[in-house]
C-alpha cells in the first residue's frame, strides 16, 4: 500500500482493478476531476464500473455531459438515484427543501443512494483533491473511509487544478461547459452559483451557507 500511494493514479487504478476486480467502483459527480478518471480507468480496464448519483437536479450542461461521456468512451455509466422523487418530497418536507434544509435534501438525495450503491462494493474511487476543502486536506490515496466502512481510493488527492486541466486538454478529455462560465465547482442547480474571480473555487457550492461539503467526503 505504501508504494501505491506514491504511484501516478493511472497504477493507482490498475492497482484497484486487479485487487477489487468487480467489487470496485469509481463515483462521479462529472466534475474535471472525474473526467480525467474516467478516461484513465478506461485505458486501464475495458468495461469499468463508474457510477453517479443522479438528484433529478443537474444542470442540463450535465446530463448533457453524461451522454457525451458515455458515447465518447463507449461504456455505460451506473445510475443511482432515491426512489423519492422531488414532487413526492415536497410533499412530504415542503417546497424547495434545498433552499431550507440543504443537509436533510442531500442525506435524502446524495447519501441515502450513496450507502445503497456502495453496500454492493469492497472498494470505490473518488476524485477528491486535498485542497479542494479542509475535509479533504488529510485524505491519503488508499484509506479506510470509516464513514461507510470500505477502502476508498483517491488517485488525484495530490494533484492541484492545473495538473487536471492539464491532463483534459492534452487527452482531449470531454468536460462540463460550465466551467468555462465561471462554474469551477458543479452540483445541483439550485444549490450552484458562478464564482467570481479571488473567491474561493467552491463558493458557488450552496452559497449563503456555512455548508461546503454534501456529506459524501466528511
Amino acid at each position: 500500500t505504501i508504494a501505491i500511494n506514491n504511484s501516478a493514479p493511472e497504477e493507482v487504478l490498475r492497482w484497484a482493478v486487479k485487487a477489487f476486480e468487480s467489487d470496485v467502483a469509481l463515483a462521479t459527480a462529472f466534475g474535471p476531476e472525474g473526467c480525467v478518471l474516467i478516461d484513465m480507468l478506461c485505458r486501464v480496464e475495458r468495461q469499468p464500473r463508474i457510477f453517479y448519483l443522479d438528484t433529478d437536479l443537474f444542470f442540463p450542461e450535465t446530463y448533457e455531459l453524461i451522454d457525451q461521456l458515455a458515447m465518447h468512451y463507449q461504456i455505460s455509466f451506473e445510475r443511482q438515484a432515491t426512489d423519492l422523487s422531488l414532487s413526492s418530497q415536497a410533499q412530504a418536507f415542503g417546497p424547495s427543501l434545498w433552499e431550507r434544509e440543504p443537509d436533510r435534501c442531500c442525506q435524502l438525495r446524495k447519501v441515502e443512494p450513496l450507502l445503497e450503491k456502495l453496500a454492493g462494493l469492497r472498494a470505490w474511487i473518488t476524485a477528491i483533491r486535498r485542497d479542494q476543502s479542509s475535509a479533504r486536506a488529510a485524505a491519503q490515496v488508499i484509506e479506510r473511509d470509516p464513514k461507510f466502512g470500505l477502502i476508498k481510493i483517491n488517485p488525484l488527492v495530490g494533484w492541484s487544478p492545473v495538473e487536471v486541466w492539464k491532463y483534459i486538454f492534452k487527452h482531449n478529455v470531454p468536460y462540463n461547459p460550465l466551467h468555462d462560465q465561471g462554474f469551477p465547482s458543479i452540483g445541483c442547480a439550485p444549490c450552484t452559483t458562478a464564482v467570481q474571480p479571488g473567491e474561493d473555487p467552491r463558493a458557488g457550492r450552496w452559497r449563503g451557507c456555512v455548508k461546503r461539503e454534501c456529506g459524501l467526503h466528511q
